[in-house]
C-alpha cells in the first residue's frame, strides 16, 4: 500500500525481550513465556504513533535475526495508530502511519502455515500463529509480550480474541478427528481453559458478548468466555459448515471448501440460546465469504461451484429478513468501513479494473447523491494480478491500506 520507500535498514530491531519467568499451564499442554518489560531500541521519532495518517508506499521485506523474510505471510492490518504484519515465522512488525517504514520487530521462529493476524486495540495486542506457536506483540511499546508453544506437534489453525481473551483453534499431530480450542489470557498468554472438541477448524471460530462458538460442520456449541463451560447447542437441523459473526450477529453458511454443488442456506442464530431466527433467504450459491456490519447488514460473496472465479458480493438485512443488493466482481477481498463496504473492481472489466470502490451498505452500487458508489484511481498494487488484500485502519482515518501480494508490497491509499 505504500509507494518504494526502501527499508535499508530497521528502525527498531527488537529481538523477542529478556527472557522472564515462563508460566506453564497446569495442564502441561504446552507453555508460555512471557516475556520481561525491554525498551524500545528505535527512535522516539520512530514511535507508531508519531504525526498523523498519510498515503505511502513501501516494499513488504524485513530482516529478522540478519535474514530477509516474507512479511506478508500472516497478512497485515491497522490499527488506528499503525500498520501491523505478521512474517512467515510467526513475527510481526510494526509500521508507522506516517511513512509506513519499520518502526519495531518482534521475530518469529515457527514454521509452517500461517493462522493470520489477529489485532486487538483494546488489549493493546498483536497476535499471530505460525506451526506450533503463538506470538503476541504489545502495540503500546513495539516489544513481545508473550509465545505459546502447542505441545505434541499441535499446530495453530484459527485465531480470534475478544475481552481480554485470545482463543485458539489446534489441529493435534495425531487425529484430524478432533481439535482443541483453548483460550489464552491476552495480557500474558497463560491458559485460561481448554476443550477437546469434535470437527475441524474450517468451520472458523466466533467470540462476543462473553461467549465463544465453534461448530463441529452441522451443530453450533456456545461455550462461556470465562470458563469454557457449554451454555448451549444448537437444535437437530440447524446445518452449519461456516460460521460468520460481526457486531452481535451470528450466521451459518454453507463451506468455501465444499466439493458439492448444493449448501445449506443461510440461517440466523440466537446468540444466547442458538436457536434458528427469520433469515432472508440467500441466492443458493457457492458462499466463499461474509462480513457483517454492526447494524445487521450481511455482505456475502457467493459463486458458481462449477465455474468459480467470479461472483457476487451479496447484502442482506438480518433485520429485517431481505436481500438489499448485488455486486458482480471477481475477489472475495473487502472489508467495512464508514458505514461503507470496500472491494475492488472486476478484474475481467476493461474500464473499470484495477480500482477500490467503496458501496453504501444499505443503498448498494446503483444508489446516487451523496450514498452513490465511489470509485479511487487505478494503483499499481490495485490490480487484479497483484492478488490485494484490504485493511482498514480503526478510527477515521479516510484511508485504507491494499496489501499486494504478487510483488510484495503495501500502500496507503485515500478510501473513495
Amino acid at each position: 500500500m505504500r509507494r518504494v520507500h526502501v527499508v535499508a535498514a530497521l528502525m527498531g530491531l527488537l529481538l523477542a525481550g529478556c527472557s522472564g519467568a515462563g508460566n506453564t499451564p497446569p495442564d502441561g499442554s504446552g507453555h508460555t513465556t512471557a516475556s520481561s518489560p525491554a525498551a524500545p531500541t528505535a527512535p522516539r521519532s520512530a514511535s507508531p504513533v508519531s504525526g498523523p495518517w498519510r498515503t505511502w508506499t513501501v516494499p513488504l521485506s524485513v530482516q529478522e535475526n540478519r535474514v530477509f523474510v516474507r512479511e506478508d505471510r500472516g497478512n497485515c492490518g491497522a490499527t488506528a495508530h499503525q500498520a501491523v504484519c505478521a512474517t512467515s515465522t510467526g513475527g510481526l512488525v510494526g509500521r508507522s502511519r506516517t511513512t509506513g517504514e519499520v518502526t519495531w520487530v518482534v521475530p518469529g521462529t515457527g514454521k509452517g502455515n500461517s493462522a493470520g493476524l489477529v489485532l486487538d486495540a483494546a488489549d493493546e495486542r498483536a497476535v499471530t500463529g505460525v506451526g506450533e506457536e503463538v506470538r503476541a506483540a504489545d502495540l503500546r511499546t513495539g516489544t513481545a509480550a508473550w509465545t505459546h508453544q502447542l505441545a505434541d506437534g499441535s499446530t495453530v489453525a484459527v485465531i480470534t480474541s475478544a475481552d481480554d481473551t485470545v482463543y485458539v483453534l489446534e489441529t493435534p499431530a495425531a487425529t484430524y478427528e478432533h481439535i482443541v480450542l483453548r483460550a489464552l489470557r491476552a495480557s500474558d498468554g497463560k491458559t485460561l481453559w481448554h476443550h477437546t472438541l469434535d470437527g475441524n477448524p474450517s468451520g472458523g471460530l466466533a467470540a462476543f458478548d462473553g461467549r465463544v462458538y465453534t461448530t463441529d460442520g452441522t451443530r453450533v456449541t456456545a461455550r462461556d468466555a470465562r470458563t469454557g463451560r457449554a451454555l448451549a447447542t444448537s437444535p437437530e437441523g440447524t446445518e452449519c459448515p461456516t460460521l460468520i459473526s460481526g457486531g452481535h450477529y451470528l450466521v451459518c453458511a454453507g463451506s468455501p471448501i465444499s466439493a458439492g454443488d448444493v449448501f445449506p442456506p443461510l440461517k440466523r442464530l440466537d446468540p444466547v440460546t442458538l436457536g434458528p431466527l427469520p433469515t432472508p433467504e440467500d441466492t443458493g450459491e457457492k458462499p466463499e465469504r461474509g462480513l457483517i456490519s454492526a447494524d445487521g447488514v450481511l455482505v456475502l460473496y457467493e459463486d458458481s461451484a462449477e465455474d468459480p472465479g467470479a461472483g457476487d458480493w451479496n447484502a442482506y438485512d438480518l433485520v429485517h429478513g431481505r436481500r438489499l443488493w448485488s455486486y458482480y466482481t471477481t475477489t472475495e477481498q473487502a472489508a467495512l468501513a464508514d458505514g461503507r463496504f470496500v472491494t475492488f473492481t472486476p478484474g475481467n472489466d476493461e474500464t473499470t479494473r484495477g480500482r477500490v470502490i467503496t458501496i453504501d451498505l444499505h443503498e448498494g452500487p446503483k444508489a446516487t447523491g451523496t450514498a452513490a458508489a465511489r470509485t479511487s484511481p487505478p494503483y499499481p498494487q490495485t490490480r487484479r494480478g497483484e492478488h490485494p488484500l484490504l485493511a482498514v485502519p480503526g478510527g477515521d482515518t479516510g484511508l485504507v491500506i491494499v496489501q499486494a501480494r504478487a510483488h510484495r508490497s503495501l500502500r496507503s491509499i485515500p478510501l473513495p
